[in-house]
């Protein structure tokens, strides 16, 4: 598809991590715009970033004359404009087990782990680097104990979090389990999620969405 499409992201972002799988398996191909979180105080905070996407947050999608922030509302952005292949199952029961795994990411584990969470605790003096790290270990593992469960239990897990084809639920899940690894966590300790990640990762709408494969890795 033609690049009419731009995505402002940063390369370690799991929330840009997501749009980028999302546009890669409906085969978009966008211009890249890079905000790197770090440099310049956090090129996210600049005035003419604000001006796009008033919360300061990646990643941003421009489309259409339209402008979409939030990672899980481009994500079935682009699912109602490419309806094909489909991000989310066709069944009510479906939808909802997606977007739940969706959520139990995006919602309860992402949020107390992101940047400006840590950026925050360091800030008020309230732990270090090795803290930080330790608060992201925390709230990963008791997120990643009940999503194992999740899909362990269930029939309608796969080779993927709700059958055998990538859905929104792993569109979340693996940026979250690359977190997980930087924060050094053995995702042998969630078997399920383990095969689901292996798995995902000989789709190549996954692996050239790696934070490692992008233009502004470091």
């Amino acid at each position: 598809m033609a690049a009419d499409f731009a995505l402002y992201g940063y390369f370690r972002s799991s929330a840009a991590f997501r749009a980028r799988i999302a546009l890669n398996l409906k085969g978009i191909v966008p211009e890249l715009r890079f905000v790197h979180l770090l440099k310049d105080g956090g090129q996210q905070h600049t005035a003419e970033y604000k001006a796009l996407n008033p919360q300061g947050l990646i990643p941003a999608l421009v489309h259409d004359g339209h402008t979409i922030t939030q990672s899980l509302a481009i994500i079935e952005y682009l699912d109602e404009i490419v309806p094909e292949p489909p991000l989310l199952p066709k069944d009510a029961y479906g939808r909802a087990r997606a977007r739940e795994i969706a959520y139990a990411v995006a919602c309860d584990i992402h949020p107390v782990n992101n940047l400006r969470v840590a950026q925050y605790l360091k800030r008020q003096g309230m732990t270090d680097d090795d803290g930080v790290v330790a608060w992201q270990r925390h709230w990963i593992s008791i997120g990643f104990d009940a999503i194992e469960t999740m899909l362990a239990r269930s029939v309608d897990t796969g080779k993927f979090c709700h059958g055998d084809l990538p859905t929104i639920a792993d569109i979340c899940l693996i940026p979250q389990v690359a977190n997980a690894r930087r924060a050094k966590l053995e995702i042998g300790t969630w078997p399920t999620i383990a095969a689901i990640e292996a798995h995902a990762f000989t789709y190549p709408a996954f692996e050239a969405a790696k934070p490692q494969n992008q233009p502004d890795a470091e």
